[in-house]
């Protein structure tokens, strides 16, 4: 089953609009979709190494694109977005985000690009708090640019050797993510 989605991804991955695809996630992601662009990102690098570096920029500019919208709803629509922030569950993180906030200042930026809590939440937080938005939008690039040109680097890198290890164990790591989903729910709901 898993094999058979890995394929069709790669398929698309090498679609002629899949760029632009890629650009209006990666700004998506960063202020209110839940699909990081990685997603999509490793695939395309994997399908056309050449153009990895190409793809990590269009997603690097138009996540940061999208962070400062996340900024701005955060700055001038907080009430309008709380919420859905409820109900979604991030109250928690963006909570905690304004604390580091806090804490850290400008650095939470960089640390966002690589945290499990979701770049749309800092986006949002730093609005809220009025962080500057100079040094947001070049903590957003170094941070958000070193994620996606990691991600590209690596496809680009692994090439055809990469892909034949994910078309040998991607059965067995959808299985595993879904039991590890289910074990999450089933935990969460004790």
């Amino acid at each position: 089953m898993f094999s058979k989605l890995y394929d069709k991804t790669m398929r698309w991955a090498a679609h002629r609009h899949a760029p632009w695809y890629l650009a209006g996630l990666s700004f998506a992601e960063s202020s209110f979709f839940p699909i990081p662009p990685d997603v999509m990102l490793a695939p395309m690098s994997l399908a056309n190494t050449r153009k990895a570096w190409r793809y990590a920029l269009i997603t690097t500019v138009f996540s940061v694109l999208g962070g400062a919208a996340g900024y701005l709803i955060g700055m001038f629509a907080f009430d309008l977005i709380q919420p859905y922030l409820e109900t979604a569950g991030y109250m928690d993180r963006y909570q905690l985000a304004v604390d580091w906030f806090a804490q850290w200042g400008i650095w939470v930026v960089f640390i966002a690009g690589f945290s499990p809590i979701p770049y749309k939440v800092f986006t949002v937080a730093a609005g809220v708090i009025a962080m500057a938005f100079l040094p947001f939008i070049i903590a957003s690039l170094i941070g958000r640019g070193a994620r996606f040109f990691i991600v590209a680097g690596l496809m680009a890198w692994g090439g055809e050797k990469m892909d034949a290890v994910f078309r040998q164990y991607v059965d067995r790591v959808g299985w595993a993510f879904v039991a590890v989903a289910i074990l999450a729910l089933v935990w969460l709901q004790l």
